[in-house]
């Protein structure tokens, strides 16, 4: 019996043994730096996603050169290539408008998710800035001092979820084969004959995972306690 109790406490002291470092680490200012780190680096390839065209790679088989033979639809514009161009440069490129009636549902969704997660992300690294000057200029803190990280964790995974929505719509629109009604002008069919995942859908996909790491290290911070009362500072 006093084995048995001898073993549990063995384990539960190396339990804490382990886990007293992690949250030691957790709450400190480096992990939150390093939070800080994360949720830039994410919030750039999320800016950057926005920008690249290749979420969806169509491979069209035209057999004349004046024919664009590849597109790449974006969430903002699509660009076409032809043979001549060796796919180094396209071609010509044409810009979506939010009065364009033929983009189908995914795009204009995908359009605003990705808007809400650069500026969801750029609101939570103010706060984590805001919450770090506190932390380094050794700021007293007062009630509710520990919010901004709470703020920074929840912006930072609400973006990161933003984007993850516009990922699978997008992953899911070229699996159901969604068609785009482009104009006659763009000389480009209603459906490839073939495609496959760009490369804006791996960043974007970076992108989410670097803000949702970030978000964990906020919302895991615990504020220290301070003026904590002892029972033995009454003994006399």
């Amino acid at each position: 019996m006093f084995e048995m109790e001898h073993i549990q406490r063995a384990a539960h002291g190396s339990r804490a043994t382990v886990c007293r470092p992690l949250n030691l680490f957790i709450n400190s200012a480096d992990c939150q730096v390093a939070g800080f780190a994360v949720a830039t680096i994410g919030w750039i390839l999320s800016i950057m996603s926005m920008g690249l065209v290749e979420w969806r790679v169509w491979y069209l088989n035209s057999t004349s050169s004046s024919l664009p033979s590849l597109a790449c639809v974006g969430m903002w514009k699509v660009c076409l290539y032809h043979h001549t161009s060796y796919f180094n440069r396209p071609t010509s490129c044409h810009l979506y408008t939010y009065r364009d009636t033929y983009l189908p549902v995914s795009i204009h969704v995908g359009q605003h998710l990705l808007l809400a997660a650069s500026i969801l992300g750029l609101l939570g690294k103010v706060s984590i800035i805001f919450k770090l000057r506190n932390m380094f200029m050794r700021i007293p803190l007062r009630k509710g001092i520990c919010h901004p990280f709470v703020v920074s964790g929840i912006l930072n995974m609400a973006a990161g979820t933003c984007l993850l929505i516009a990922v699978i719509g997008n992953y899911n629109s070229m699996k159901n084969e969604e068609g785009i009604s482009f104009p006659p002008s763009f000389h480009i069919p209603f459906k490839p004959d073939t495609q496959e995942r760009g490369n804006a859908m791996l960043v974007a996909s970076l992108a989410v995972f670097m803000m949702m790491l970030s978000g964990l290290f906020h919302l895991a911070y615990k504020c220290p306690l301070q003026n904590q009362v002892h029972p033995e500072d009454f003994k006399v």
